[in-house]
């Protein structure tokens, strides 16, 4: 089977096409509103930084309901480029929270929660020094030559996946708030248990279900700490941007396994973790949408929508680029993607929720 593989262009073309990281970190901070924390302060992971749009848009509304409490937020991500942009995000991030410490790592997913990066890792630990967004920003900028060489990736030759040639770890904070961070401060051998761990589209829509929960979600399962719950983000189809993809290959069915089917494969799994629960949702699907002109909603619907649309839909559900290629050499796919958008008016997705929780 061709593999997907996430372009530049098209993760670019997404994210700033749709409001799909605001939706999510909404959703995501609606349902940590079940947590109840304990000292030192709220652990995150993140298992898939990406560019940080999700991030730190969630990290804006946790800081609301938590304002003065300390964090500890550990972001997984293999991609330079995507830890470069994530890390861009960050000064202001802490300006407005100063008692955080920030971990970005690009470990697998069994020994990222603990940073287990071994007797030969790479681990760098920056106290940020200064008060302002910009001094934060310069000081962060001068580690990308550094974490060039630490983030070198190669090709799997078993899976055809990236991974990583030298495991290792960024610790961002600001020393001027050490005092009270240094609690949550990880250090290397140690171990870390989460309140809160996201896995947003951490995983692709074919991978077989066994893999999804084995590889990505029961380690993070394991991670949860007391009290602590994991919230899984996975597109679910039934929607006008899978109405495109049928328009031009009828048959396409990329999101094969449910939010349930995903729960009782990960019970399965994490049989003889006895105190983990699977809370049901009243509302587990819900649905972000492609950003149009009202000129465009309202006359005609300018090209540039069109391949907006387009490149959504085929990022969603994961066309490699052989297939994608040959579509957009005939132009059917113009046809049938304005002819989904003139139906309804506008392009919107459906994602699924689904919740992993360790008994208090």
């Amino acid at each position: 089977m061709a593999r997907f593989f996430d372009t530049r262009a098209a993760y670019t073309m997404f994210v700033n096409a749709t409001d799909e990281k605001v939706v999510i970190a909404d959703r995501i901070a609606q349902e940590a509103e079940r947590l109840t924390l304990s000292q030192p302060g709220l652990r995150i992971f993140d298992a898939g930084m990406g560019d940080g749009a999700l991030l730190t848009n969630l990290m804006r509304r946790l800081h609301r309901r938590w304002t003065y409490v300390p964090w500890l937020v550990v972001a997984k991500e293999i991609s330079i480029e995507d830890v470069r942009q994530g890390l861009a995000r960050l000064p202001d991030r802490f300006l407005e929270h100063p008692e955080m410490v920030v971990v970005v790592t690009n470990l697998r997913f069994a020994d990222a929660p603990d940073l287990n990066v071994g007797p030969t890792g790479r681990w760098r630990e920056v106290a940020l020094a200064g008060t302002t967004s910009a001094e934060f920003g310069e000081q962060i900028s001068e580690l990308f030559g550094q974490l060039a060489a630490d983030w070198q990736i190669t090709t799997s030759e078993k899976t055809g996946n990236p991974i990583n040639v030298n495991p290792a770890v960024l610790v961002l904070y600001r020393q001027d708030h050490r005092f009270l961070l240094e609690p949550l401060i990880p250090r290397r051998g140690g171990s870390i248990r989460y309140d809160l761990a996201i896995a947003s589209q951490a995983y692709r829509a074919r991978t077989p279900i066994e893999r999804k929960v084995g590889l990505v979600l029961a380690p993070l399962a394991r991670a949860l700490a007391s009290g602590g719950l994991l919230i899984g983000v996975q597109a679910a189809g039934d929607d006008p941007g899978m109405e495109i993809i049928h328009g031009v290959w009828p048959d396409e069915k990329p999101f094969q396994h449910s939010g349930a089917d995903v729960v009782a494969e990960a019970g399965r799994q994490l049989e003889g973790e006895s105190d983990l629960t699977f809370p049901d949702l009243e509302e587990p699907i819900f649905r972000f949408s492609l950003h149009t002109m009202p000129s465009e909603e309202a006359a005609h619907i300018g090209t540039s929508s069109v391949v907006a649309a387009w490149n959504a839909a085929t990022y969603v559900a994961q066309i490699d680029e052989a297939r994608l290629a040959e579509a957009m050499s005939t132009g059917i796919y113009l046809d049938a993607t304005r002819a989904v958008m003139e139906k309804y008016g506008q392009v919107w997705w459906n994602d699924e929720l689904f919740l992993i929780m360790r008994k208090p």
